[in-house]
């Protein structure tokens, strides 16, 4: 429900680069979707996250995050469960402040802008689960790693 068929969607595709390897077709691009995400985490078993491509998202203004779906004028934060519903959907929207910071040489958390880190701890609070990789480019250097105390343990 979050894709974005407009200048943002396109942003993030082509910074992203987001199209087929095989047929070169463009991919549908949005925002993050914390209601899909949260679902599909606890449907399978995730105890943490992989958020990736944050280096995408570097230079926008704001950027948003779905917390939760209008269904017939009502708000939800449960995914639906009939198809029927799920045609309907609206996302709702939290926005948060951007950064302008290129976030490429990061590597640790430390080394992100606070809107970036915010980023993360909001997606981390509404998936209930830590945010304990985070890819800021395309190479495998550019992956931080930030385990919680628990998975230390």
């Amino acid at each position: 429900p979050t894709e974005e068929d407009n200048a943002t969607g396109e942003t993030i595709r082509i910074r992203g680069n987001e199209f087929g390897t095989t047929t070169g077709r463009p991919r549908r691009c949005g925002w993050f979707d914390a209601v899909a995400a949260r679902y599909t985490a606890r449907l399978s078993g995730v105890d943490a996250i992989s958020l990736m491509m944050l280096d995408v998202l570097s230079t926008m203004p704001e950027v948003k995050i779905c917390t939760a779906y209008e269904i017939d004028g009502r708000q939800v934060t449960n995914f639906p469960f009939h198809a029927d519903d799920l045609r309907k959907v609206k996302p709702v929207y939290e926005t948060l402040p951007g950064w302008s910071e290129d976030v490429t040489g990061a590597r640790s958390l430390d080394d992100l802008p606070q809107n970036a880190r915010n980023y993360i701890d909001r997606i981390s609070a509404l998936l209930g689960r830590p945010v304990e990789f985070i890819s800021v480019g395309p190479d495998r250097e550019q992956t931080i790693f930030a385990p919680t105390a628990a998975a230390l343990t």
